[in-house]
């Protein structure tokens, strides 16, 4: 008895692949979330990163507390009326949430550019804008999440240590909502700045520095006594978030900044930095 051999076609790999559907978003974002939780240095780096900016705040109102028998009536109600206010979120921390987030989104888009696992997600999933987008989508959840829970806790924690003679104020406080709001935001505007620049530098060292001549320098060096340094001042998001701390009027400032310039600069920079994210990555060969 002699066999047959079966000549029928057997279905090739890329076949199979090719019947296979393409990743629904909500996959993407799941791959993406398991892409930045697995980097091993995230997890400390967002705890080391909370203790410090809630220390820092913390740390203020207790200083402003200890210091508070020593003050006259007058600056007691400047204090109640200002001073408990920008102890509840101050500039230093503001100043690290920026930096440590925009990081952060650097390392989202770094992370695969540096080894080569970008090459590799985009052969499992041709559709690039998709990937980004998943990208972009997760960053500024976990950003949004991490700043507005470092905002909130710093505001209750502050103000329940100045709470009664001390000059502690309510969330209903003039101000103090958009307090909250500005430095809760600060962290995804900061997270996307990082994102668009990683994507575009594509080197870690180079990309780092530039996040920080851009985010920490140059607001030192904008100053808004002459119009050009005011024009660029303004336009950063760090001296964007400074002006939100502010009444809705300043006076004694040559070139003001205004409430909806200062939420124009947060959406703009965003903006940017998605755009700059979706197009250099879709159109380049990593």
């Amino acid at each position: 008895m002699t066999s047959q051999t079966d000549t029928r076609p057997r279905a090739g790999r890329s076949e199979r692949s090719a019947a296979e559907p393409p990743a629904r978003f909500t996959d993407l974002l799941a791959a993406e979330w398991i892409k930045l939780r697995s980097l091993r240095s995230i997890p400390w780096f967002f705890l080391l990163t909370a203790l410090t900016v809630i220390g820092m705040n913390a740390n203020g109102a207790r200083t402003s507390r200890a210091d508070w028998a020593t003050l006259t009536l007058s600056q007691q109600a400047y204090y109640a009326k200002f001073g408990a206010l920008h102890d509840a979120f101050s500039r230093p921390s503001a100043s690290l949430l920026l930096l440590a987030m925009s990081a952060v989104g650097a390392i989202a888009i770094l992370s695969e550019q540096t080894t080569g696992l970008l090459r590799t997600t985009f052969t499992a999933a041709p559709a690039r804008r998709e990937v980004v987008a998943a990208k972009v989508v997760l960053t500024t959840a976990v950003a949004g999440g991490f700043g507005a829970l470092l905002a909130a806790v710093s505001f209750w924690l502050d103000e329940a240590m100045l709470a009664g003679k001390y000059g502690g104020v309510p969330i209903n406080h003039p101000g103090a909502l958009r307090l909250v709001v500005a430095s809760a935001l600060l962290a995804p505007v900061g997270a996307l700045v990082g994102l668009a620049l990683g994507a575009v530098v594509r080197h870690s060292v180079a990309t780092m520095v530039t996040l920080f001549l851009l985010l920490e320098l140059i607001p030192l060096f904008a100053h808004d006594d002459t119009y050009w340094g005011a024009v660029v001042g303004n336009a950063l998001p760090y001296n964007a978030w400074s002006r939100l701390l502010l009444p809705e009027h300043v006076a004694g400032t040559p070139f003001p900044s205004t409430l909806g310039g200062a939420w124009t600069v947060y959406a703009v920079w965003s903006a940017v930095g998605v755009v700059l994210a979706m197009t250099t990555v879709h159109q380049r060969d990593q």
